[in-house]
């Protein structure tokens, strides 16, 4: 739970104790602690205050290694309407009755996604001009992932699949919209299914009427006749 205020983090406990199933693993007064402890335990649900020293509830999710579902607790109720554009599980207005509590904390098991992937992504692009980490989902998880560990990333449908050394991981986003979000200079589309790092490109070979690149891990990527020449160039 995070709340800036002790009367805060104090009720929520209070609440959660009728609760059993539910465990605190942690407890913040200000986001940048908050990040520390999200990244450190990776819980499930967290109770994020908005308003906070340090930086505020919807900026620290651009700081996690991994999403978790939140509920925002808050006596601003301008940022309400920001909380349910970006689908927040639930917002709790100060103060809030045991009741109304319960109501959100139903949700929990209702929920069956992470709500607040729109807003971690919106944060993680307002921090520089190309984003220098990409939501991914790993499993039932999803996560954050540095840009510089991707190899390269293929067209799946309306998603994408990103790979990097170890592994294959699943986008939201298409291949159109992560290009639009990675910096030109270190990403390229190299077919038109197919998207590579610059700097993990090894080796660049003819086979048949193609060409294919061999990562730094050994991976092999089709590259389109029309960017073949391209690639060489920017490899030697």
């Amino acid at each position: 739970m995070v709340d800036d205020e002790d009367a805060g983090r104090k009720l929520i406990s209070q609440y959660l104790a009728h609760h059993p199933e539910m465990i605190v693993v942690g407890e913040a007064n200000n986001g940048v602690d908050a990040v520390k402890i999200i990244n450190k335990f990776s819980p499930d649900l967290v109770f994020m205050d908005v308003q906070m020293p340090g930086m505020t509830g919807f900026e620290v999710l651009g700081y996690l290694d991994e999403l978790p579902n939140i509920i925002f607790s808050t006596a601003y109720d301008q940022y309400a309407l920001q909380a349910f554009e970006v689908h927040a599980l639930d917002y709790l207005l100060k103060p809030y009755t045991r009741e109304r509590f319960d109501t959100a904390l139903a949700k929990v098991n209702k929920s069956d996604t992470v709500t607040v992937l729109p807003l971690a992504e919106e944060q993680l692009a307002a921090k520089k001009d190309y984003p220098d980490r990409v939501i991914v989902q790993k499993g039932s998880k999803y996560i954050t992932i540095s840009t510089s560990d991707i190899e390269y990333i293929e067209a799946y449908g309306d998603y994408a699949k990103i790979f990097t050394a170890e592994d294959q991981l699943l986008s939201n986003n298409g291949l159109g919209a992560l290009e639009d979000k990675l910096d030109p200079k270190e990403f390229m589309r190299v077919h038109r299914s197919t998207i590579l790092r610059l700097e993990h490109a090894q080796e660049i070979s003819k086979i048949g009427k193609g060409f294919v690149i061999t990562t730094s891990s050994g991976k092999k990527v089709r590259v389109s006749r029309s960017y073949a020449q391209k690639i060489k160039d920017l490899m030697v």
